[in-house]
Parts: C-alpha cells; structure tokens; sequence
C-alpha cells in the first residue's frame, strides 16, 4: 500500500511531469502513465525507498518514447533498446558502455521481460572497476513504447517476450547471464558485451563512434 508520504511525493511528480510535457500530453495522459510505472515497479521491488524516484524516471522515459512513436518530438540521434530477462545484469551492462562511448550520439534504453527486485551487486562492481557507476540504475518492465521508438532491438536471452514490429532492426546477443557468476566471469561478460557495444557503434555511428 503506497503511504501517505510517497502520495504527497507522487502528486508533486505528476504536477512536474504535466508541465514537462505540457503541449505534448494531456494531465490525463500524464497521470495515467505516472500511476502506472509506478504500480508497475511496486509489483516487482522489494525495496520501496527509492520507488517514487525510479517511478518517475521511468514513466518520463515512457512519456518520451511515446512522443516520439507518435510524431510529437523528432530524435535526431538512433535509439537502442537492450532487453534481458531480469535487466539486472546484461542489459544495463550494455546500455551503460553504450552511453559511455556514444558520448551522446546514441539514445540508450533498457528494460526487462521479467525485471528484478535490484541490480545483481557483481554486475554494480564490475562496471565500477571501469569507471562506471550504475547504481542509481534499476530493473525496468519491457513496455511496448519503448519497442516502438527504438530504431535497433538487442535481446540478450529473453527468447519471444519482446514485440516485433516492422522497420525495426532486431539483434540477438548470446551471452552468458551473470545472475549467480563470480565476479571474474562477470567480468568476462563485460568486456565480451564491451566489444559488441563498440563495434555496434562503429555501425551507427561511424564517424564519431570511440574507441
């Protein structure tokens, strides 16, 4: 049950979000999306401290990507979705080495068909021992709008739970799952999930892909 203290939270997310996009949604709209994410991510969390802020993120990210599937915002920039099973390991992996290297070039998504309760703690120290903290990351629910407005699909073992839609480029990754692994195989996956990021990259974005 949400408490008293995360409704005050919740109603002053919403106000914020209907002037964010105000001329693109209506309140109605706004709210609807808000209560949603954050339903669902109270569905799969154990760990409620930080479910109003994750809430948000999650619901503007949703409200994003459904301006762009319906033509009200133009990206600039290729969008890609990774998509794991848990989106605590492998998928977050990805998403962060390719925001790192992309340098803004590329618009980063992940999410999960089945997402967990947290991020797995090895994958947390893994990316850290690179210089990349991913602990203000979290597990989100596979949500078809995402799908819609990415240009390039990446699952990563999650078999037929992600929509297929026309015009879109879908990759399957095989990787191993992190979930139970010493940190010394999670760092295997890292670096093999780093090559595929660059030489994605390199693809998207030629000209300015890093190294």
């Amino acid at each position: 049950m949400t408490s008293p203290g995360d409704l005050r939270v919740l109603e002053t997310v919403r106000n914020n979000l209907t002037r964010e996009f105000a001329g693109v949604f209506s309140p109605e709209t706004v709210a609807a999306c808000l209560a949603e994410s954050y339903d669902r991510l109270v569905a799969t969390a154990t760990v409620d401290r930080f479910l109003v802020i994750f809430a948000e993120r999650f619901a503007r990210d949703r409200l994003k990507a459904t301006a762009k599937v319906e033509g009200k915002i133009v990206t600039s920039v290729p969008e890609v979705l990774f998509v794991c099973v848990h989106n605590a390991g492998r998928s977050q992996m990805a998403a962060a080495l390719l925001d790192h290297r992309a340098k803004g070039t590329v618009h980063v998504r992940s999410a999960g068909s089945d997402p967990a309760d947290r991020l797995n703690p090895a994958v947390i120290e893994a990316m850290s021992e690179i210089g990349l903290d991913i602990t203000k990351e979290f597990p989100k629910p596979l949500t078809d709008e995402v799908v819609r407005a990415a240009d390039v699909v990446i699952t990563m073992g999650c078999g037929d739970a992600c929509p297929l839609y026309p015009g879109k480029r879908y990759l399957d990754w095989e990787l191993e799952d992190p979930a139970g692994k010493s940190l010394a195989t999670v760092r295997q996956i890292r670096d093999e999930i780093d090559a595929r990021v660059q030489s994605l990259l390199t693809d998207l974005v030629p000209v300015t892909a890093a190294t």
